[in-house]
C-alpha cells in the first residue's frame, strides 16, 4: 500500500516528465531549463534535481519513457494482415502518430553528438526498429541480392526523413502521401515485379 506521499512524489515525477517530453520536442534539450520544465509542469524548480538528479537525469528518465512507449506501442499492435508494404507502411503510419516520436526526431540532433548521454540508447532504438522491420519484410519476396537488415535499414531511414521533413514543413509534406509511395516502391522491389 502507498502512503499519500509516495503517491504525491509519483505524480510530480509524472508531471515533470511530461512537461520536459513537451518542451524537448518543442524545443531541443539544451534550450530547455529547469525554469521552464516548471512553468508547465506547475512543479518547483527545485523538485526537478530531488527526482532526476542533473538534466542530463532528466533527458535519461524522458528518452527511456517515451522509448518504453514506442515498444509497447510495437508489441502490442495488432497483428497486420495483407501483403508486407501495406503492413511496414500502416507500422510506419501509427509510428508517426505517437507522441514520442517526434521528442526521438528533436533529439536525434544531439544524440549523434559524441559524448550525448542518449547516443547508445538511440543506437538501442533503431536496433529494435530495425528488427521489427526486418520481421516484416522476411516473408516478402526481395530483389536478387537485397537482405531483409539492408532493407530494414533503408525503410526506417526514409521513415525517419519523412517525418523530420513532416516536422520542418508541416504545410509542404504529406506524410501519408510519402509512405503510399514508400509502399508502392516496396511493393514493386520483389523479383517478381514486372515479370
Amino acid at each position: 500500500m502507498t502512503t499519500r506521499r509516495e503517491r504525491t512524489s509519483h505524480e510530480s515525477r509524472e508531471l515533470i516528465l511530461t512537461a520536459a517530453s513537451e518542451l524537448f520536442a518543442e524545443k531541443g534539450y539544451k534550450r530547455t531549463t529547469f525554469v521552464d520544465v516548471a512553468e508547465r509542469s506547475g512543479i518547483s524548480r527545485g523538485s526537478i534535481p530531488w527526482h532526476f538528479d542533473s538534466k542530463e537525469g532528466l533527458l535519461l528518465a524522458v528518452f527511456e519513457r517515451a522509448v518504453a512507449l514506442i515498444r509497447t506501442g510495437l508489441t502490442e499492435a495488432p497483428q497486420e494482415t495483407g501483403d508486407g508494404p501495406d503492413r511496414l507502411t500502416r507500422s510506419a503510419d501509427a509510428l508517426f502518430s505517437l507522441p514520442a516520436t517526434r521528442l526521438f526526431v528533436t533529439l536525434l540532433a544531439e544524440a549523434l553528438e559524441p559524448d550525448s548521454p542518449i547516443r547508445d540508447r538511440y543506437v538501442e532504438l533503431h536496433d529494435t526498429l530495425r528488427d521489427h522491420c526486418r520481421r516484416g519484410l522476411e516473408w516478402m519476396p526481395l530483389p536478387d541480392g537485397t537482405s531483409a537488415e539492408a532493407l530494414a535499414v533503408a525503410v526506417i531511414g526514409a521513415g525517419i526523413g519523412v517525418h523530420q521533413q513532416w516536422l520542418l514543413a508541416p504545410d509542404r509534406v504529406d506524410p501519408r502521401a510519402a509512405l503510399a509511395a514508400l509502399r508502392a516502391l516496396l511493393a514493386g522491389a520483389g523479383p517478381a515485379a514486372g515479370r
